[in-house]
């Protein structure tokens, strides 16, 4: 996969990116692409790392596992990321001139999981800094719209909300208080603009950390997973917190200053291309 599949990006997508704080990428995957991604999200649900949460009550009809970077070790996850366009697409939707690897995120609900994801932004959960980000959200299943991943336009501009934590609704990062709780937008729809699409294995919803977004349940005829790759721009830096990120990354405050660049292994450039890290 040393040769992705030209995906050309429209002018008009990265101006509703930077208006909206998400957009849907048609076709952005090949076939051997999707291959090689089912290979190595079924190689994590039968072996889940360390990290793995399980995100469903144990009275949920289905089940809902969560598990964060393994790109290291899974040889899957490792060939797609470094052999796809993901890198170049993600610079150019962040308007920036190199694209870092964050991390990888896979999530699937087996059939009839009723598990919400709630309404959340991502970068309050992380440790870094910064605007130019972007995450991909690439089912390997076909999705129904009312199973998709919703998203609110323009919420991607601030400010930033309390993240809690999904099971209990518990202030575990931020301290309580310090920031303004997430609107209830399920009792206020009309207030805002619900971004959200059907999906077909191949295409890919690319949003910002800060993009307000959540997702409902599955259907009982049908499997949900999704691997997620998130991307960092040239404005990132490194923001140690006194409490768990999540994911964390265990020794990188003693090897990274506050306020530094990703420069680290952690994170290497997908954009300008580079060999892949074995």
């Amino acid at each position: 996969m040393s040769n992705p599949q030209p995906f050309r990006l429209e002018p008009q997508q990265v101006r509703d990116f930077r208006a909206d704080g998400a957009i849907v990428l048609r076709g952005l995957l090949s076939a051997a692409e999707l291959e090689l991604l089912r290979a190595g999200i079924d190689a994590n649900l039968a072996s889940p790392s360390p990290r793995a949460k399980v995100a469903s009550r144990p009275g949920d009809p289905g089940w809902f596992l969560e598990d964060f970077c393994n790109w290291q070790e899974n040889d899957s996850y490792r060939r797609f990321i470094f052999g796809s366009a993901l890198g170049e697409v993600g610079a150019q939707l962040m308007q920036s001139h190199r694209a870092r690897l964050y991390h990888d995120h896979m999530l699937t609900k087996e059939p009839g999981t009723q598990a919400r994801t709630p309404w959340h932004q991502d970068q309050p959960y992380y440790n870094i800094s910064g605007e130019q980000n972007c995450s991909f959200w690439i089912p390997v299943d076909p999705v129904r719209r009312e199973s998709s991943l919703e998203l609110v336009a323009g919420s991607h501009r601030g400010p930033w909300l309390m993240p809690r934590s999904f099971m209990d609704s518990q202030a575990r990062w931020f301290p309580e208080g310090t920031l303004a709780d997430l609107p209830d937008i399920d009792a206020r729809p009309g207030d805002f603009r619900i971004l959200s699409w059907a999906l077909e294995p191949g295409d890919a919803v690319c949003f910002h950390m800060l993009t307000l977004h959540g997702s409902r349940g599955v259907a009982p005829d049908r499997r949900r997973r999704v691997f997620s790759v998130r991307l960092t721009g040239d404005d990132v830096r490194h923001a140690p917190r006194r409490w768990r990120t999540s994911p964390e990354f265990p020794g990188l405050a003693e090897s990274l200053p506050e306020g530094a660049p990703l420069e680290h292994p952690l994170f290497p450039v997908l954009w300008p291309r580079v060999q892949s890290p074995h």
